[in-house]
């Protein structure tokens, strides 16, 4: 399906009307998101997009492939890029159904710079998700970019990792979820101890005996935390390369 081309003035257009919506809307209770509005430009707009994102809800369900889902919300984001950044940019603070649903096309896509973005403001700002997802906001980023983090380490940016890490540090979510988050850090250290170069300026240091003590020190805690959540083994094989590499070297004085 092709996208639906936005004009730079449509787009201008979304962005302030999303920045606006908390101006328009109700005060919450502390903590919470406040009401979408109901009447006004605000609202009419917001109902066109989410009117566009059920048919493109609709779409997806009825492809069965998982990458060819993923390559139909690269085209389909696009539409939505306007109003979830206007809202996250001037921090909206509205209960949004576009910006939350978007955030997760964001991790799926794995478009860092959205996904970060958009966590940091549903976080924040208290927004939950649809009913659909059945899970509450913190838990579901934990989660998401662990497991995209544990299924092919090294594809999701280390700093990406630390920054949710630290988004997610003082929620209430399962241990279980903390334990993902936990295993794919350390397979995020492992795969910078793999890389590791010496030479380079930006060596870490202790060289790679340090970052291997990092990603044993994360397992540890996904460990402790979870005691099925598979990275035992790993931290065996970890220990046994830190054994052969030696102590880690002392930084220069």
């Amino acid at each position: 399906m092709p996208p639906r081309v936005i004009s730079p003035a449509q787009a201008s257009y979304q962005r302030k009307l999303a920045a606006a919506s908390r101006l328009a809307a109700a005060v919450p209770p502390t903590g919470t998101a406040a009401p979408m509005p109901e009447t006004g430009p605000v609202a009419t707009e917001y109902e066109l997009l989410r009117a566009a994102l059920g048919i493109d809800l609709s779409t997806l369900r009825n492809i069965q492939s998982t990458e060819r889902k993923i390559e139909a919300k690269r085209t389909m984001i696009e539409k939505y890029r306007p109003w979830v950044e206007g809202a996250a940019d001037a921090a909206a603070g509205t209960q949004d159904d576009i910006v939350s649903t978007i955030m997760i096309w964001a991790i799926d896509i794995q478009d860092w710079p959205l996904a970060l973005k958009l966590a940091e403001y549903v976080l924040l700002a208290g927004i939950e998700l649809p009913e659909r997802y059945n899970r509450s906001p913190a838990t579901l980023v934990a989660e998401e970019v662990a497991e995209a983090g544990i299924k092919d380490p090294g594809s999701v940016p280390f700093d990406v990792l630390g920054v949710v890490a630290d988004l997610v540090s003082d929620a209430d979510i399962f241990d279980q979820v903390r334990a993902k988050l936990e295993k794919a850090l350390g397979l995020a250290f492992k795969a910078r101890a793999d890389a590791f170069d010496p030479n380079a300026e930006s060596a870490v240091a202790g060289g790679k005996p340090a970052l291997l003590a990092a990603a044993i020190s994360h397992l540890d805690r996904a460990i402790a935390l979870h005691e099925g959540s598979g990275a035992k083994k790993l931290r065996q094989a970890y220990e046994a390369e830190l054994k052969k590499l030696g102590p880690p070297a002392s930084p220069p004085a």
